[in-house]
């Protein structure tokens, strides 16, 4: 997940990038401020990956608050006024989107930002394994999971979402493919496109869905479905 804030003193505007950043799946919003004065605080102990600053804003506008920073997270400058372009390019500016901003723009720019994160980030650098359990970078922490205590991974595009029993699900940077291959191939199986399940914690089939704490429905795709069927026929006391 890219951690971001959202800065503009209007609130409307400020409101409207909040929701955009809540309903794009690889953006966390950290938190929002209505001047630049309050964000420059909070970042003197805190650290984010991506801002979207309004430019003009009193007391401090956004082009001399990035400027200030001496090790500013990337940036994306929302205004209503074309004359900053350049000089929002001038300060390495992700993206520049001009106002009033729809979500298609909004979401192309983060697009932009996160290609940017995937050309520095691996999959290596995301987790480190043994038989018992993994290590997860996950929301700027190190998490160790058991792997005992994983039910099911869910595919979110270039993420992956860990459901355990004990923990809320985690979220990684990571592909299906890699994440196949830190995991045993005796306990784990991939059985759909976007699952991977823990064989030892299935308790209930019912119509070709495997089934998780009576809610989750996971579906065994015709492309994995014969390699599940062998591994039932191995076990099934008739």
């Amino acid at each position: 997940m890219i951690s971001c804030i959202a800065i503009d003193d209007e609130p409307l505007a400020l409101r409207q990038m909040v929701d955009y950043i809540q309903k794009t799946p690889f953006l966390e919003l950290v938190n929002q401020f209505e001047s630049a004065l309050p964000a420059l605080r909070f970042l003197q102990d805190n650290k984010v990956d991506l801002m979207f600053v309004d430019i003009n804003m009193p007391d401090l506008n956004g082009m001399d608050f990035v400027k200030s920073l001496s090790n500013p997270p990337k940036v994306i400058f929302t205004t209503a006024y074309s004359e900053y372009a350049i000089e929002g390019f001038k300060v390495d500016a992700v993206d520049y989107i001009l106002k009033p901003i729809s979500y298609p723009d909004f979401l192309k720019a983060s697009e932009r930002a996160h290609q940017r994160f995937k050309t520095t980030i691996s999959d290596t650098d995301e987790i480190t394994h043994n038989n018992e359990f993994l290590f997860i970078k996950s929301e700027h922490k190190i998490l160790r999971i058991n792997l005992s205590e994983i039910k099911y991974i869910e595919s979110m595009r270039e993420y992956v979402r860990i459901h355990s029993e004990t923990d809320k699900p985690v979220m990684a940077l990571m592909s299906m493919k890699k994440m196949e291959e830190y995991l045993p191939e005796s306990d784990f199986m991939r059985v759909h496109r976007s699952y991977i399940v823990n064989l030892k914690k299935i308790t209930t089939i019912e119509r070709n869905r495997i089934v998780f704490d009576n809610k989750v429905y996971i579906p065994v795709s015709d492309q994995y479905k014969e390699q599940f069927q062998e591994y039932l026929k191995k076990n099934f006391l008739i």
